[in-house]
């Protein structure tokens, strides 16, 4: 009991930091509708994949916040990988594709390593045994990569009707 006493502690110090990170990501660089996009796309996505993985028990969350509503990571889905998307996307908004595809792999790396340390030392996060780590890590690689090219297609869009 006493561990998931500190695991839920360290699940809200996780979100007060991470609130603290993306109000000033989300005003800091101009065009901050693009970036509440790319927020919104992301959670809204995250959540449903989350919800698909969680049904068919493949990933479950033990230890979590708002547990009585959710069997999802809420979290992870809503706030932290937002945020890393966030980030992400105001590295990369003028790059091309080599440099996309790099920074990529480098911004994803600490979530991964974050959720392999969760799901081995902690009671936050357990994989069925179809889940491997090269699901999360590329999945977190492939959705981040959607998203960048919703985000593209929504400038693109943007700059032709303007």
């Amino acid at each position: 009991m006493k561990r998931n006493k500190n695991q839920k502690k360290f699940l809200r110090i996780t979100l007060i930091i991470n609130l603290v990170i993306l109000i000033p990501l989300l005003i800091r660089k101009p065009p901050v509708k693009d970036w509440i996009i790319v927020y919104l796309f992301n959670a809204v996505t995250n959540g449903l994949i989350d919800n698909i993985l969680s049904k068919h028990k493949i990933v479950k969350y033990p230890v979590r916040l708002f547990s009585k509503s959710f069997d999802t990571h809420i979290l992870f889905d809503f706030f932290v990988y937002p945020t890393f998307t966030i980030l992400y996307n105001q590295m990369t908004e003028k790059d091309k594709i080599f440099p996309i595809i790099y920074k990529l792999i480098f911004i994803t790396i600490p979530p991964f390593f974050i959720e392999l340390w969760a799901e081995k030392k902690t009671d936050l996060i357990e994989w069925s045994r179809k889940w491997k780590w090269y699901h999360t890590f590329f999945g977190l690689i492939f959705k981040s990569l959607i998203t960048r090219m919703v985000i593209g297609g929504v400038k693109k869009l943007d700059n032709q009707i303007n």
